[in-house]
């Protein structure tokens, strides 16, 4: 049996907005030149000491490392085209959904993005698009009376709706999503009806015959938001890394880990208020720190929900660590070949070589 909130639904017309793009951290930050001591790979110097750069020759250990990080996350950003060409997309969907429940076409009403277009963690190349389409109370009381299976007809009402207006497109339910694959982008739509308490929906779960799912996406991106602030807006840089990491190496891992794992990271980082120049031992430090946590638990953004691990990626991150140890070497000795050679085996091209 579904839960049932009878009276508990907000107007679906309700729209959150989408959250807001990150600032870039600052350049100016050169803590760790401060002292020629390396103990372990890691400056004795104290990371708030910043030493004007211009009292230093030219030849200083690690001139390629801001170079090489500032020009690998400007690669790695959506072009200008790719966001349009996925926000014209979404807006088709929306519009096409709200034909078909509301009698109007508006391109922005009754949905909102999800995912890491609304946390600012999205990636070239480019993934799916997610959002949340709200529908009307009243198909919620359509499908209650539905025997068995109302989950999965809802699913597919929804993706006999976008089907009629996209009979070329491969569109399919699965889970709490329909997927709707274009040629450039896929959009995965999850049908929602908005609750009475604040930023929780009920999305539909088809496992064992079939219930509705409390959620609360928007508690992702204040993670995300709140943890870009105390951790001077590094959070969302490492996550799109990671997720380069994960694409370029095949690390069988959830983004979705990734994003708790940065977080937890740089909560505990040495260097979490500094800037591009440290991100080759933020780098080389996650993937270290990382490997203990394999077999361990995340804690979800709201707390109410823990995610197994497990160690299926251990492998993966213990050769990233070996190699990014490697990298900040050359880094520090100045060795920009060696080091790019290094870094293009845990993150491929889109990090140079040669900056």
């Amino acid at each position: 049996m579904s839960e049932s909130p009878w009276n508990s639904f907000l107007p679906a017309s309700t729209l959150l907005g989408t959250w807001p793009e990150p600032n870039p951290p600052a350049l100016n930050s050169l803590a760790r030149l401060a002292s020629p001591t390396l103990l372990g790979g890691l400056s004795s110097a104290s990371p708030s000491t910043t030493p004007n750069a211009l009292a230093f020759p030219p030849s200083l250990s690690w001139r390629y490392v801001t170079r090489r990080f500032t020009q690998f996350l400007s690669n790695i950003e959506l072009t200008t085209h790719q966001i349009t060409d996925g926000q014209r997309k979404c807006r088709g969907v929306i519009a096409c959904l709200n034909w078909a429940y509301y009698g109007h076409g508006s391109e922005t009403e009754n949905a909102f993005l999800i995912g890491s277009w609304a946390k600012g963690t999205r990636v070239r190349p480019p993934r799916d698009v997610d959002l949340y389409f709200l529908l009307p109370a009243a198909v919620y009381h359509r499908f209650e009376t539905y025997q068995g299976y109302r989950q999965s007809a809802l699913l597919q009402e929804v993706k006999g709706k976008l089907l009629a207006k996209y009979p070329g497109s491969a569109i399919k339910g699965d889970g709490p999503v329909v997927l709707a694959a274009f040629e450039s982008f896929s959009i995965e739509i999850v049908p929602a009806f908005a609750l009475t308490e604040e930023h929780a929906y009920f999305v539909c779960d088809t496992k064992d015959g079939g219930a509705y799912k409390k959620t609360r996406p928007g508690d992702e991106a204040v993670a995300i938001n709140t943890a870009d602030q105390r951790n001077a807006n590094n959070v969302r840089p490492l996550i799109r890394m990671l997720k380069v990491w994960q694409d370029w190496c095949s690390v069988p891992i959830k983004s979705f880990y990734l994003e708790l794992l940065a977080i937890e990271f740089l909560d505990q980082c040495a260097w979490r208020h500094q800037d591009h120049f440290y991100y080759d031992w933020i780098c080389r430090d996650f993937f270290e720190w990382m490997v203990k946590k394999a077999n361990t638990y995340l804690v979800a953004p709201n707390m109410s929900e823990l995610f197994w691990l497990g160690n299926d990626w251990k492998s993966k991150a213990e050769s990233a660590y070996r190699r990014a140890d490697l990298a900040c070497g050359f880094e520090r000795d100045n060795a920009m070949n060696d080091a790019g050679e290094m870094w293009q085996m845990i993150f491929g091209p889109n990090i140079p070589r040669n900056p």
